[in-house]
């Protein structure tokens, strides 16, 4: 009896890994299927949609998409909001609401929320659940719900470069320069500068950066040191295995020589070991 009851669990236990392979398989087939592209829009006309840009399946709340223009090789995680207008069905007239540049990256569960004019930068990135609004509530009448009030609305503008943390808010008039740092959890209102850093809530300008004098405050860590052109893969896997690789920072090239990378003499190793295939 014992024996059968261990037949027993091998076949439960085969069957439980076949379906979670089959879920599995059937989930990624799903979210292909459903990602949005300028080639696939399915359901969603938007005003404009950029070659190589994607909204991954499944996508969150979106409306207004005639109004909204997504530039190209943008990347739209999953549950990313986009809404054009207070609600459904609106004409919002001749002109873009939310304009989206080039290249932007929207972490997901991100939210913009342009019921007017929302501008977000070429090469923008924003980390997940980032909300952008351009609608704040009103309370001016204290014998009326909140919720029932007239709100207030402001554009937003986010300037190109600019990195935006995880769980930012940016709220309504915010002018956000070029290549501007907003750290995690921040909240932002007002005008910020091209080239700065802001945290806080509300945030402020913690670091900012001038042709003279570069960062101040001055940076704690050293720039990273960017990999060199024409470095290939394979040399890069050879270099992850020397113990020294730090000792490599500021190297420009990996000189060729008979066929073989070689490295600057780096404890008695001077050369990268060949290796075949990919």
């Amino acid at each position: 009896m014992p024996g059968n009851k261990n037949v027993f669990s091998s076949m439960a236990a085969w069957r439980r890994g076949v379906a979670q392979r089959a879920v599995h398989a059937g989930w990624d087939w799903v979210q292909r299927t459903g990602a949005v592209t300028a080639r696939r829009p399915g359901r969603l006309r938007f005003g404009a949609i950029g070659e190589g840009t994607k909204l991954a399946f499944p996508q969150g709340t979106v409306f207004g998409a005639p109004w909204i223009r997504l530039g190209a090789h943008c990347i739209v995680g999953e549950q990313v909001t986009l809404t054009a207008g207070l609600m459904p069905d609106l004409d919002l007239g001749p002109d873009p609401i939310l304009r989206v540049g080039d290249g932007v990256v929207l972490g997901r569960g991100s939210h913009i929320i342009a019921d007017t004019t929302v501008t977000v930068g070429d090469d923008c990135y924003f980390g997940p659940y980032v909300y952008v609004t351009s609608t704040n509530h009103s309370y001016d009448d204290p014998h009326t719900p909140i919720g029932k009030q007239w709100p207030r609305m402001e554009p937003v503008e986010i300037g190109s470069g600019c990195w935006v943390g995880t769980g930012a808010v940016i709220l309504p008039g915010a002018r956000i320069g070029r290549n501007v740092v907003v750290a995690a959890g921040a909240v932002v209102r007002g005008e910020v500068p091209d080239h700065a850093v802001v945290a806080g809530a509300p945030a402020r300008v913690v670091r900012t950066w001038c042709a003279e004098r570069g960062w101040e405050p001055p940076l704690r860590t050293p720039a990273p040191v960017p990999i060199p052109e024409g470095v290939t893969p394979e040399q890069l896997l050879a270099l992850s295995e020397l113990p020294e690789l730090s000792e490599l920072a500021g190297r420009t090239e990996l000189p060729e020589v008979s066929g073989r990378t070689e490295l600057p003499e780096l404890s008695g190793r001077t050369e990268l070991p060949d290796r075949e295939g990919p």
